[in-house]
């Protein structure tokens, strides 16, 4: 923006406003590096509260905790400041001038924003962000000064809210509560979400197998892998707000044999797809890759929703997609993914409660791998869903049966590789085919298993009869915020809008028949 103002010869000031979670984060080391060497005018705030989501971790998060505790050079600047106005003016210029010569040498020894000077910004603060005469005085200040500045602002979470103060971490994002006590409203005891089922089995496997270590990037407490950090932190890694790095890093673990997990939510570990696929791909290594709310997210919004991660996943060489029915399964495909010799390994789960309740992993049956399951036979119409999608889909078909639709429902845990030879036997033995998933539509797992259908008529496997073929997914648009089961019907992926759709194809396949008959 800064650039475009000079290039529009606009004179408007520019501001950046970041968190300091943002410095574990590559591409704010990447926009400061590019805009200090340059003399643009231009402005980054820095709102420094030692948090992110979870409190913050790294190298940088020291560095600035040392700029905190260590106010010398800036206390010793402003002392020279206020000598220097109230000495006569051409002396004070010379005296001035003189000190800044002094300042470069003096502030190689003292100045605690050192890195921020080096990249090319003037560094200003630490700033008390909580006093707001201060805060405007040295904005008043700072807009006058020319080329790029960094203002370092200290704050605190939840400050003026005392149980946010004490507990920033878990009043970053809260359930409606009482603000006088604090408390949230008991809600009756109900099934765990995945999220939990996911931190106590990879745990349970991690006390099976010593060679399986997690990674998270700034999620420990959303993704429960803190649940394994706590029973193996010699084994378990938080690499800040830096996904491309974690699955680099994860990449080279994996060289030595040793078996890393990264849990990541699925919207943001969009940023590492370059990681994915020349570090791990690439070098067809054992990382498994478990994506955390996958599909619609639900309040957080399209900056949440995980509605990419089959498309994107599918198109990546070598790997193992997957996405299980419920609980139960997600600890099946994530045992077989950590076992799994031949290259990476992707599993995707819901926010949200697993259906039913789920034993330790040992009591879990394996699962085969590239299999699928027959969850219902019928005829006529087949509905292939993934993950999410196979419950309400069963339960879908279950109410067709009452309008004499005998729909067939498969459990299609394996994306890719597919289950070939159910796939063949599906299409052979019906005349139209229906999937169902819980990620885009656009090159999504109908597209990607629609060539494969393909494939097998252009055989003959059909003897010549057209199949029909339909899909359901996340519409090419970003859904907006809003209760996960409301998103979920709006968009028609739910009971009734898998069974309007069963519906109609079975209406259609029916058409033709009934029009022969007439005539």
């Amino acid at each position: 923006m800064a650039t475009a103002r000079d290039l529009n010869g606009d004179d408007n000031k520019v501001v950046a406003v970041i968190g300091d979670g943002a410095m574990t984060c590559g591409l704010a080391y990447e926009a400061l590096n590019n805009a200090g060497d340059t003399d643009r005018d231009f402005i980054v705030i820095l709102n420094d509260n030692d948090m992110s989501i979870a409190p913050n971790v790294g190298a940088m998060n020291k560095y600035l905790t040392g700029i905190i505790t260590n106010p010398f050079y800036n206390r010793l600047r402003n002392e020279v400041k206020d000598i220097l106005q109230k000495t006569p003016t051409r002396v004070g210029r010379l005296m001035e001038s003189a000190a800044g010569r002094i300042e470069e040498s003096v502030k190689h020894m003292f100045v605690p924003g050192m890195l921020f000077e080096e990249m090319g910004f003037r560094y200003v603060g630490p700033v008390d962000g909580h006093d707001l005469d201060e805060v405007v005085e040295t904005l008043d200040n700072v807009k006058q000064m020319k080329g790029p500045v960094l203002v370092h602002v200290i704050t605190q979470k939840g400050k003026g809210y005392a149980l946010a103060e004490e507990n920033p971490w878990k009043w970053h994002a809260s359930s409606p509560w009482d603000k006088i006590t604090g408390l949230v409203p008991k809600k009756a005891a109900g099934l765990p979400r995945y999220q939990a089922v996911f931190g106590k089995g990879l745990t349970e496997l991690g006390a099976e197998d010593e060679r399986i270590v997690t990674i998270t990037a700034a999620m420990p407490d959303g993704t429960s892998t803190g649940l394994f950090g706590d029973a193996f932190p010699d084994r378990y890694f938080d690499v800040g707000i830096a996904e491309g790095h974690a699955i680099t890093f994860a990449a080279g673990m994996a060289t030595e044999g040793i078996r890393p997990v990264a849990a990541i939510y699925s919207t943001f570990l969009q940023r590492a797809y370059d990681s994915i696929l020349h570090d791990v791909a690439l070098q067809d290594l054992p990382v498994v890759f478990c994506m955390d709310r996958a599909g619609i997210a639900g309040e957080d919004g399209p900056t949440h929703h995980g509605i990419f991660d089959i498309a994107y996943m599918l198109s990546v060489p070598g790997m193992t997609v997957t996405a299980p029915k419920d609980g139960a399964e997600m600890l099946a495909l994530l045992r077989a993914g950590v076992r799994h010799e031949a290259g990476p390994w992707s599993l995707r789960y819901p926010r949200d409660t697993v259906p039913e309740a789920v034993g330790a992993v040992s009591e879990i049956p394996e699962v085969e791998y590239a299999s699928w399951e027959m969850m219902r036979h019928g005829t006529g119409v087949a509905v292939l869903a993934v993950g999410t999608m196979v419950l309400p889909a069963v339960e879908a078909a279950r109410r067709l049966q009452q309008e004499g639709i005998d729909a067939t429902v498969v459990n299609c845990r394996f994306m890719k590789p597919f289950d070939e030879k159910m796939l063949r036997e599906v299409v052979r033995a019906h005349d139209a085919l229906l999937t169902v998933e819980e990620g885009t539509i656009v090159n999504g797992f109908g597209s990607f298993i629609a060539r494969e259908v393909e494939a097998l008529e252009l055989e003959g496997l059909r003897g010549g009869k057209s199949l029909r073929m339909d899909a359901m997914g996340v519409p090419d648009r970003f859904v907006m915020h809003g209760p996960r089961k409301v998103l979920l019907q709006e968009i028609g992926l739910d009971v009734d809008g898998i069974a309007a759709h069963i519906r109609k194809l079975a209406g259609d396949v029916r058409a033709p028949v009934a029009s022969r008959e007439s005539a």
